[in-house]
């Protein structure tokens, strides 16, 4: 069965829960999107899950944000298709959802009150785009890239024994 995961904004006017098969928390991302909706250490943690199970209390306090994009690989400016969902009161970034692919929901790690698996091994993507205050914490086994890697989010939990049948 999914790990059913439960979040969560900073206010608690939003709380969702969705289950998941992919919930160990490996991949951070330094671009400029992650990084400046989520703050932190200069990354942002996106989990994978199943939309179709996604469950919402508090719909009316959701905000949806589609971010801009133009960097190097995308020298035009374009709307990202992604819909980043955050709460409207006290502004706790939720999840993404993008109808790219409509059958998953990427909840924040931050935004999830679940304890979450600890991952053996981390994953740090768009390092390209990162903030030059921003010293990422390489452990021995992590992979790290410029850019995307080829390994999907399911394809890596199978692969480390994460996924949740």
């Amino acid at each position: 069965m999914p790990m059913l995961l439960q979040g969560s904004c900073r206010c608690g006017a939003v709380r969702f829960e969705v289950e998941s098969h992919t919930p160990a928390p490996y991949q951070l991302c330094y671009c400029s999107i992650c990084r400046k909706q989520q703050g932190g250490g200069g990354y942002a943690i996106n989990l994978g899950a199943t939309s179709a199970t996604l469950q919402i209390t508090g719909k009316e306090n959701l905000g949806v944000y589609r971010a801009e994009i133009q960097d190097d690989e995308r020298p035009v400016c374009e709307t990202s298709t992604g819909e980043r969902n955050f709460c409207k009161n006290c502004g706790s970034a939720l999840w993404l959802y993008d109808p790219t692919w409509p059958e998953l929901v990427h909840p924040f790690a931050s935004a999830v009150d679940t304890e979450l698996p600890e991952p053996p091994e981390r994953t740090h993507l768009m390092l390209k785009y990162k903030s030059s205050w921003v010293e990422p914490e390489i452990r021995d086994g992590d992979k790290v890239f410029d850019l995307y890697p080829e390994e999907s989010i399911a394809d890596w939990h199978r692969r480390t024994g994460m996924w949740v049948e």
